[in-house]
């Protein structure tokens, strides 16, 4: 089965890990791309790609300065990815109250 466009939604966006190394970097402060291209070590014809994708889906705000442009996360657009992992947030405070359980030597039961 072919996969979804990693430029149509923002799973699929963010299912590629510089992606989310961008989102992260990007997520105290807007910075230019240059700046993106050091910290990061990728090459800036990448990171360009990258901010597109994040930007097509909602994910990136863009501010133009005279020549350089500004990048930030928008952090309100990472909502449906926060809401989509804490559906499974009871699951995972269950298991890691299993293994305290057993580490501790207690009956999980």
């Amino acid at each position: 089965m072919p996969r979804a466009a990693t430029t149509a939604d923002v799973f699929n966006a963010v299912a590629e890990v510089r992606r989310r190394e961008i989102l992260v970097y990007l997520a105290l402060r807007e910075r230019p791309v240059g700046e993106i291209v050091v910290a990061l070590g990728l090459g800036q014809p990448s990171v360009s790609k990258h901010l597109k994708v994040l930007r097509h889906v909602g994910l990136v705000d863009v501010r133009r300065e005279g020549r350089q442009i500004f990048y930030r996360t928008k952090v309100e657009a990472l909502k449906p990815l926060h809401d989509f992992t804490q559906t499974f947030e009871r699951f995972w405070r269950h298991q890691l109250t299993r293994v305290q359980r057993r580490a501790e030597g207690k009956s999980d039961r």
